[in-house]
């Protein structure tokens, strides 16, 4: 395979990862929004400013993403849904809701981003083998493609854990320090909800987001207890569900909430301290294989170039 092909493969395969990035994106980015139909918005926005316009031309000012890509990506998990297991929807609905549902998605339409990103990553290998330049034998097509296939096809999945992963890692990294800011506004004369409330709008992260949906919950009509629960559900983290079930047992018990909350802070701050700790032990092993791979062979190279050079000089010598 020569270097060209290579570099053609690689710019192909890095451009099928970033369609798949920005379409998860452009996810992300809509569900950070309100629950709307932006194309509703705009017909009332220009109603109200007396222009006549139709449906159809503000759907035609949509970008392509929105108008055809999302979509066919929508209609393809619907087709997908009817042959796929109703165990594999729920676990990827749960994996959506851990993430914090990005784009408002739902199990079908991911699913179909993974059969997108597979057709993308081996139909690509697949053209580049059919070309005239590139003489591959039939077992490393077949070989390739496979590989590259499944890359495919596991990408939006590595991507949905990458965002779980970041997303527990914010709100164990914010918890504390909103236990502490709950502990003084409760101190203070506050009420739960209203403390809850304080740290919604001092702080712009996944933890105050979730406080303001929970008081939203109770605003609504559903107990505290049940709003909590579910908010400790949709972020599965350990040191959080500790935390709404120190809550709830101190309502229960009649216990000061302000004295449990300052444990509890002391408590989180602690694990957040072990947690450090366990990733800073961790990087020395992680740091092995990109010394092996990259700076042991350099080293070697540098060292032991020079006393080969001298070797082989002295045996050319020594056979002329």
């Amino acid at each position: 395979m020569t270097i060209g092909v290579g570099i053609v493969i690689g710019v192909l395969i890095l451009g099928g990862a970033i369609l798949l990035v920005i379409v998860g994106r452009r996810y992300s980015s809509q569900g950070q929004q309100d629950e709307f139909d932006p194309v509703m918005a705009r017909l009332a926005e220009a109603t109200q400013r007396g222009e006549s316009v139709s449906l159809e031309d503000i759907e035609l000012e949509q970008p392509f993403m929105e108008r055809v890509i999302v979509p066919v990506i929508r209609k393809i998990g619907e087709i997908s849904t009817r042959f796929t297991p109703q165990r594999l929807l729920q676990e990827t609905t749960r994996k959506l809701e851990l993430a914090g549902n990005p784009g408002r998605i739902d199990a079908s339409t991911f699913l179909a981003t993974r059969f997108i990103g597979a057709v993308v990553f081996g139909g690509l290998l697949l053209l580049i083998s059919s070309l005239s330049s590139v003489n591959w034998p039939f077992g490393r097509v077949v070989l390739i493609v496979g590989i590259f296939t499944t890359l495919g096809f596991f990408f939006p999945q590595l991507w949905l854990q990458s965002r779980i992963n970041s997303r527990q890692a914010e709100v164990r990294k914010a918890l504390p320090d909103a236990l502490d800011l709950l502990t003084i506004c409760v101190e203070a004369g506050l009420g739960f909800d209203a403390a809850m409330s304080k740290v919604n709008e001092k702080w712009e992260n996944e933890l105050s987001i979730m406080f303001g949906r929970c008081i939203r919950e109770v605003q609504l009509g559903k107990t505290q207890r049940e709003a909590l629960r579910d908010m400790s559900d949709r972020i599965g983290l350990a040191e959080l569900t500790s935390f709404v079930a120190a809550v709830i047992q101190s309502q229960i018990l009649g216990v000061s909430l302000a004295k449990v909350l300052r444990i509890q802070a002391d408590q989180m701050r602690i694990k957040r301290r072990q947690f450090a700790e366990e990733l800073a032990h961790k990087a020395p092993v992680k740091m092995i294989i990109p010394m092996a791979l990259l700076t042991f062979p350099s080293i070697m190279i540098i060292l032991l170039a020079p006393a080969g050079f001298q070797i082989a000089g002295a045996f050319g010598a020594f056979l002329r």
